[in-house]
């Protein structure tokens, strides 16, 4: 057992993680503004800070004792990319001051994106030892906070994981692919209909950071990256690295539809109009949507596989399922809670 702090613990996955952290016996702490639902997790007895990473105070309150911190808080969407900065890099350095502050710190788990590394080479995935070229300004501010965890490695020992597209039950993002195949047999993949792409189930992601909080190895200073990988960086996903388009067929399968329907375009011009759209859908209703220009931004970059040898030979994990299966499952649980 471990005394936990998890940040972001009201989202999709640390929602999940929580979950699993209470099953194993850990005491968990939740850091959680004050309008956030906790009724995804309050059923799990865990204890609640009212606060946010924004907040210094509030971050160094929360930590308290912690021995193991895993932080998930974040934004992907924001109409300024100020907004991205202030949660996702200097929240991020709120939660590593405060660690640094303990004696002795705890292990720190964060939570980065495959965006934070940038899209794959095109004839191979992504590796660690490839320097970081983010493409969006969510991957950038990503990375601007995988910077500030190599300022605070030599006084907190910190991990940081990079999943992919994290997918399964609860998920809202992808609740809306599996809609229109199974509403309408149609899945809309303009521009990037031949471009494959890492992904993973949030359990098999949730698994992976207890296995690299519990013996993952942990972040060199930043003037001391010799290694080759990087020490303290891992990618994470399942094995299978479909084209967008196949994806679209497998969810059709775990639904299933005999057929799918894939809405493709010769080239990504298509992606922007449809991004202005949604980006002024979005500022009418004063609420960014997960797609807009960032995410075509990213969408049109290529390819997003990247390699998962490096934590499968250094922490011994892999997933254990394949994706259909897990597709399967979440296309059941969307059934069961009528998100279709």
């Amino acid at each position: 057992m471990a005394t936990v702090l998890v940040t972001g613990a009201t989202g999709f996955i640390g929602a999940k993680l929580v979950e699993r952290l209470a099953q194993r016996g850990d005491h968990v702490t939740c850091l959680v503004r004050a309008t956030s639902n906790r009724a995804s997790i309050e059923r799990s007895g865990v204890r609640f800070i009212v606060g946010d990473v924004c907040d210094a105070d509030s971050v160094r309150k929360a930590v308290g004792d912690a021995e193991v911190v895993y932080h998930l808080a974040g934004v992907a969407a924001a109409f300024h990319t100020s907004s991205l900065m202030e949660v996702n890099a200097e929240g991020f350095r709120n939660v590593a001051a405060a660690c640094a502050a303990c004696q002795p710190a705890p292990v720190l788990v964060s939570v980065s994106s495959l965006a934070a590394a940038g899209p794959s080479p095109p004839d191979r995935p992504r590796t660690e030892s490839d320097p970081p070229c983010p493409v969006s300004h969510y991957g950038r501010s990503k990375r601007a906070a995988e910077l500030i965890a190599e300022e605070y490695a030599a006084r907190v020992p910190i991990t940081v994981v990079r999943p992919p597209i994290v997918f399964g039950e609860g998920d809202p993002q992808m609740r809306n692919v599996f809609r229109s195949i199974f509403r309408y047999g149609v899945h809309v993949a303009l521009g990037v209909a031949g471009s494959h792409y890492s992904l993973i189930h949030v359990d098999d992601l949730v698994d992976s950071l207890i296995a690299c909080a519990d013996r993952g190895t942990r972040l060199a200073p930043s003037k001391e990256h010799a290694a080759d990988p990087p020490p303290g960086y891992y990618f994470v996903a399942s094995d299978e690295q479909p084209t967008f388009a196949e994806l679209g067929r497998m969810i059709g399968a775990s639904l299933g539809r005999q057929s799918v329907r894939i809405l493709r375009s010769s080239g990504p011009a298509l992606v922007w109009p449809a991004a202005a759209l949604a980006e002024g859908i979005a500022r009418v209703r004063g609420r960014p949507y997960i797609f807009n220009f960032d995410k075509a931004r990213e969408a049109t970059a290529g390819n997003w596989v990247c390699s998962t040898q490096h934590i499968r030979h250094d922490v011994g994990f892999a997933p254990q399922v394949p994706v259909a299966e897990r597709l399967r499952q979440t296309a059941e649980w969307y059934r069961s809670q009528n998100w279709l």
